[in-house]
């Protein structure tokens, strides 16, 4: 099997070598970009298996990076590099595709775990039949090719993670899903932060349920989560 090949885009130098260093030593083929428009160019011309993308970046910054790749590219893995702390900077990332994040200062051994855990749910997806076809959510029809979802002369963009979690939930309507079930069934590991989780589910939110008033995703304290079909 061939290595997996991994762009770090990063604009401090010090951390983007000591990134490029480090997994290279645990067998990744590594590229790097110091700005935002390199690592758009070196996306089209290196093909990583895994994007791990810096906010803070000059011309073009992570978010916008993130927005032109996932135009084109709706599955490879974007983890994104922080600083900043604001609960919507990182459900702006999300929003627009990303499928995790880490703030920095990370420890090597986090970021290596999140980075094992993307690749191996690559996999899985890489070897099993593209999803298709639509499926209803509540008053949604969400169209799994399209990345979108439609109700009532209504249309929101979305990605391949929330429709993931969508037609989970769709499969389990009325049940509560505790947070390592949906963590394992979505991100292929339990390991995955649970607060990754839920900015996703806060961003997901914000596209299909009413300000302030989630109906259809229900939080269970304590729990996980549970779909109440309208």
């Amino acid at each position: 099997m061939e290595p997996f090949k991994i762009l770090v885009a990063e604009d401090d130098r010090n951390i983007r070598s000591g990134l490029v260093d480090a997994l290279e030593l645990e067998g990744y083929v590594m590229e790097e970009a110091a700005d935002g428009a390199g690592a758009l160019r070196k996306f089209t011309a290196f093909r990583p298996d895994l994007v791990l993308l810096d906010v803070m970046m000059p011309n073009l910054n992570g978010y916008e990076v993130c927005r032109r790749i996932r135009r084109s590219d709706a599955v490879t893995p974007i983890i994104m590099l922080t600083a900043k702390g604001e609960e919507i900077d990182k459900v702006l990332g999300l929003e627009l595709g990303a499928d995790d994040y880490v703030t920095k200062p990370f420890g090597l051994r986090e970021l290596s775990a999140r980075i094992a855990a993307q690749l191996r749910r690559r996999r899985v997806e890489t070897a099993a039949p593209p999803p298709s076809g639509e499926f209803a959510f509540g008053p949604w029809r969400v169209d799994v090719k399209k990345l979108s979802a439609e109700t009532a002369g209504a249309a929101v963009e979305l990605t391949m993670r929330e429709i993931e979690l969508l037609r989970l939930f769709a499969a389990h309507p009325g049940e509560v899903l505790d947070r390592s079930f949906i963590m394992r069934e979505i991100w292929g590991n339990a390991l995955t932060s649970s607060r990754t989780l839920d900015q996703h589910l806060v961003a997901l939110r914000r596209k299909i349920e009413p300000e302030h008033l989630p109906r259809l995703i229900e939080t269970v304290y304590g729990v996980g989560y549970r779909f109440r079909p309208e």
